[in-house]
């Protein structure tokens, strides 16, 4: 029983600061910031107040009866893909959603967090302990969601506005450094997927072997002024550099650099602090899989497999080894997004979360520096398609060793 308070009494503090924390994210935007939506991949910053919200209620709240004068209609504009739970707004119609109003969101968010208070503060069983676990870390995915989708939607914006100021004290960049440098491992049978402790979501489990050959890691991330040098070698005009899908994908939508970049008297690029010059010294951000495929094709490499990186990440000594693994940004693996072998996803809606999306997608390891701390762990499986940009994605090298 104490562990049972123990933990409530953790989760009660995770579950007041995250909600606080993603209320502290809006707080520099207007209410027509947070209502628009460029594109059919982003959500306004609106949508993910409520639907975060949502989710609580759903989950929590509704098996016990517990409900608002606004559920129903709620429970159709904000969920996201659970086709168990009903009819929902289509994705690329969010930015219609005009009302309910900023202020009443904001309301309902309050509701809901009164009311689920109120259940732990009367104890809560184990079940419901996971659900609200689940909860929270679900609202702070969304919170990097709602950077990098505010980043994009403002980014359509001709006047590039800033979503915050640039700090005024200058900021120390990386050094830069050649990918050349690579550190060695050894391989052989190793293990990979989150471990017994701790929170993970189900997408990471179960752990289980791997049987790796002798491979090398860059130590440092691929940087800017590398990329510059793809860019201006011909990298975007090579078609044998290229996956098929990536060529055809680099013809329809005209790619010549990464997204956000501009080319004028310099490379320009375009961030939350607004239209800034490009940084060399940082690493490349704002790329898909297929350009980081043909950038590793073209300097002679290729990007590493999931469980090279995890198996490195667990290995490496990070202050003289691998360089930037976590909050930097996302690194692309080679390695499609499937189930590991014995996966099993949880029964009824929430077993909706990762499953169904383990299809045509690759894996992204690591995490960025919009990710919450929490989620910087070694197992942790992000996922896109390989033509999306829009995230904070970069990419490390792998050799043969």
């Amino acid at each position: 029983m104490n562990e049972v308070v123990s933990m409530s009494n953790l989760l009660r503090t995770a579950f007041i600061n995250t909600r606080q924390k993603t209320i502290a994210l809006a707080e520099p935007l207007s209410e027509a910031d947070m209502t628009i939506q460029a594109a059919e991949f982003v959500s306004p910053g609106k949508w993910h107040l409520a639907h975060t919200s949502w989710f609580f209620e759903e989950f929590m709240l509704r098996p016990l009866g517990i409900s608002f004068v606004q559920s129903e209609s709620y429970r159709f504009l904000f969920n996201s893909y659970y086709e168990t739970i009903g009819k929902r707004q289509p994705q690329y119609a969010r930015g219609l959603i005009t009302r309910p109003a900023l202020a009443e969101v904001l309301e309902y968010r309050e509701a809901v967090n009164q009311a689920v208070l109120k259940l732990i503060n009367a104890g809560l069983d184990n079940h419901q302990l996971e659900i609200l676990e689940i909860g929270i870390n679900h609202e702070q995915q969304h919170q990097e969601l709602f950077l990098t989708d505010i980043l994009y939607n403002l980014a359509q914006n001709p006047l590039y506005p800033a979503y915050i100021p640039a700090p005024q004290d200058v900021i120390k960049k990386n050094v830069a450094h050649s990918t050349d440098s690579v550190i060695t491992f050894a391989g052989g049978l190793c293990s990979i997927g989150h471990e017994a402790s701790g929170f993970s979501f189900d997408n990471e489990l179960p752990s289980h072997l791997v049987f790796l050959q002798p491979y090398g890691l860059s130590r440092h991330l691929v940087t800017n002024a590398e990329w510059v040098e793809f860019i201006e070698d011909g990298g975007y005009q090579t078609p044998l550099l290229w996956l098929a899908d990536g060529w055809k994908k680099l013809k329809e939508e005209d790619w010549q650099m990464p997204l956000y970049w501009q080319k004028q008297d310099e490379y320009l690029a375009y961030g939350l602090h607004g239209l800034r010059a490009l940084d060399l010294q940082a690493p490349v951000s704002h790329i898909s899989f297929f350009e980081a495929d043909a950038f590793a094709r073209w300097a002679g490499k290729r990007l590493p497999t999931e469980a090279e990186w995890e198996v490195a990440a667990r290995t490496s000594d990070p202050e003289s080894e691998l360089q930037d693994l976590y909050q930097s940004v996302w690194q692309w693996t080679a390695s499609p997004y499937v189930a590991y072998p014995g996966f099993k996803a949880a029964t009824g809606a929430v077993g909706e979360y990762n499953g169904k999306f383990m299809n045509g997608q690759y894996v992204l390891r690591g995490s960025s520096f919009a990710t919450p701390a929490s989620h910087a762990r070694v197992s942790y499986r992000n996922f896109f398609y390989p033509h999306q940009r829009w995230q904070f994605n970069g990419l490390r090298l792998a050799e043969a060793a």
